[in-house]
């Protein structure tokens, strides 16, 4: 299939079936992800870089059309794994944002109890089985949980993300042949935003068409706009449909672009003339937001998807702050000699 056709059919179809009501639920969504984005980078940078939030901090502001979509499509047994840049995967999992940003600022009653931080928070309550700080390593544990759900009888489908550099990992290799051969239950999401940490991705491989790969391992295999979570979520809708007859994974490229550093930090003295005005003009809250109004939503309904999303997270983070550190001596709870 070609990438450009599959990236308009999966546009299509997913429009189709996506109405106002659903549009302006994903706006609202999407905002809940960049006001806690926002929230998170104000408390990171705030009395110097020594506020409440602390460590390394990878945001996806500008990615936020990938989670909404896809995770709309997840069943609640399945099971979600991300990069460590997951917070939005984590809160479009249903993932409380207020325990997530306890987590981050190191307070009891954190998801993880503070234990886990920015880059490591896991909530398998939710169907969100962590982050991971090593690029690609989420994959073959996907596969692993994709293998167990064979044995279980749970009926699960495994969905890991990746950056488009993590496709270059051995590791990741070993996971897409394994889950092909076996014809497991995984749906593979790689959101390429053009840059693997601080390189272009397209001066590191040969075909930068990175959805290609799939018909090697003998996979279905399709590039999407990432941008928009109506053709995201018709794609993964699409994909985990067939892993839950028994078709095997599915590896999906979803173009998007971070609007920010790598990291809250990064100077980006490598971004290229332009890029960054023109990833403003195409990024999923303000292209959806002028597709909104153009089709005559009034403009406080659209507004309102905003307003909403920043006062909830401003609610969760004066609730996550009022909790208590994390007490030292719990340290070794839940670590076994």
């Amino acid at each position: 299939m070609d990438g450009t056709h599959a990236g308009t059919h999966a546009e299509a179809t997913g429009g189709a079936r996506d109405g106002t009501g659903r549009r302006l639920a994903d706006l609202h969504a999407m905002w809940r992800i960049r006001a806690l984005e926002e929230k998170i980078r104000e408390l990171r940078i705030a009395d110097g870089g020594n506020g409440d939030i602390v460590g390394s901090v990878h945001l996806c502001i500008g990615q936020e059309a990938g989670p909404v979509g896809a995770c709309s499509e997840l069943e609640p047994g399945d099971a979600l794994f991300a990069t460590y840049r997951g917070h939005g995967w984590a809160l479009a999992r249903g993932v409380p944002a207020e325990s997530m940003i306890a987590e981050l600022a190191g307070r009891e009653s954190g998801v993880n109890g503070g234990r886990g931080g920015s880059a490591y928070f896991t909530a398998p309550e939710h169907g969100f089985h962590g982050e991971n700080s090593i690029v690609g390593a989420g994959l073959p544990i996907a596969v692993g949980a994709a293998l167990a759900g064979r044995f279980d009888g749970s009926g699960r489908v495994a969905m890991t993300v990746c950056g488009d550099g993590a496709l270059n990992q051995g590791a990741s290799h070993e996971a897409l042949n394994m889950a092909a051969a076996f014809r497991l239950p995984v749906v593979f999401v790689c959101e390429n935003n053009y840059w693997s940490e601080l390189t272009p991705i397209d001066e590191m491989v040969a075909e930068p068409e990175l959805w290609r790969r799939a018909a090697g391992y003998g996979m279905a295999g399709e590039r999407v706009d990432g941008n928009d979570p109506a053709a995201v979520r018709a794609a993964v809708r699409a994909a985990v449909q067939r892993a839950r007859s028994g078709e095997g994974p599915t590896l999906l490229e979803l173009m998007t672009q971070r609007l920010v550093g790598h990291y809250i930090g990064d100077v980006e003295q490598y971004r290229r003339p332009g890029e960054l005005d023109r990833a403003r003009e195409e990024e999923p809250i303000a292209r959806l937001g002028r597709s909104l109004a153009a089709e005559g939503v009034p403009a406080a309904d659209i507004e309102d998807a905003r307003t909403r999303a920043h006062a909830e997270i401003e609610r969760a983070a004066e609730a996550a702050l009022a909790a208590p550190p994390a007490d030292p001596r719990t340290a070794k709870d839940h670590v076994y000699a």
